[in-house]
């Protein structure tokens, strides 16, 4: 199968990128894309949420009164969650949120969405995407020829002119090939990648 390659200087196409069968024409499989996008964004929560609990106060190390005879009740430990400045009865812990999931069903999951992307018509090559002065003004050029909106460039490698001219731009995301994320694949609208990019995400997936 191929994907086509968008022309910068007309609205007709430039040609054509050759690409695996396996990797961009695969069935979509939503309970499968829904599970690798759930991973995905459980792996970004921090989960660094932290409470004190009783044993993690300071001080306390002295009975206050001895147990019995004082009219008072019975205490061991002024740092008890009974206490003001004690600790909490059930104290918050830093935790991890990452799911497991096999590779050979996060890589199904990419091609998945590939193979979606493909068929709506919102993943298209490009040969001259790639800016040639880090000027944010030729990239918005070039984006605005495509007249598209909400874009994903996927390049081979991350270029130093790519990210530069691309930090002032809304509603825009830079990646490699190596680095591709499933949830930003599906939030884009429309992706453009290099053909050297597809061919290293082909050989990545096969």
């Amino acid at each position: 199968m191929s994907v086509k390659i968008a022309a910068l200087n007309s609205a007709d196409s430039a040609g054509e990128v050759e690409v695996s069968e396996d990797v961009f024409g695969r069935e979509y499989n939503e309970a499968l894309i829904h599970q690798l996008a759930t991973k995905t964004m459980a792996g970004l929560r921090s989960g660094t949420k932290a409470q004190k609990n009783r044993s993690a106060v300071s001080g306390g190390g002295a009975k206050p009164w001895k147990q019995k005879g004082a009219g008072r009740a019975r205490s061991g430990t002024i740092r008890s969650p009974l206490w003001r400045g004690g600790g909490a009865t059930f104290a918050a812990q830093p935790r991890s949120f990452e799911q497991k999931l096999n590779k050979k069903m996060y890589r199904a999951g990419i091609r998945s969405i590939l193979s979606e992307l493909v068929r709506q018509n919102r993943l298209t090559a490009s040969l001259d995407i790639m800016p040639t002065t880090p000027k944010t003004k030729e990239l918005v050029a070039k984006l605005k020829e495509l007249g598209k909106s909400r874009i994903l460039i996927i390049a081979d490698e991350l270029d130093e002119n790519l990210y530069l001219s691309s930090r002032n731009i809304v509603n825009l995301e830079i990646t490699t090939a190596k680095e591709l994320d499933p949830v930003m694949l599906i939030a884009a609208e429309n992706i453009i990648a290099t053909p050297a990019a597809l061919k290293s995400i082909e050989a990545q997936l096969l």
